[in-house]
């Protein structure tokens, strides 16, 4: 008896998409370590990464967390403009 597990697995973009940034700025996530990679496929002589539900949720927590919800940038994280107003 076969039991069959539905796993929903994702590819970079999709994750991407799914949390409204562009896959670059995910891939910059992943690259300076503030988010964890995920667990990477070899498919066809190629590594690809497999992003999982709870892969999908932690980048979506990061993001609430550091983005603002309007205007998709970051957070003012203290730094002030040197300009001056008139």
């Amino acid at each position: 008896m076969l039991i069959a597990i539905c796993v929903s697995v994702y590819s970079t973009q999709e994750v991407a998409n799914l949390v409204g940034v562009h896959k670059l700025t995910l891939l910059r996530w992943l690259y300076t370590g503030r988010i964890a990679e995920p667990r990477h496929a070899r498919i066809a002589m190629q590594n690809h990464r497999v992003w999982s539900e709870r892969d999908l949720e932690r980048v979506r927590k990061f993001k609430e967390a550091n983005y603002r919800k309007k205007c998709r940038r970051k957070k003012a994280g203290g730094i002030k403009s040197k300009r001056s107003k008139p």
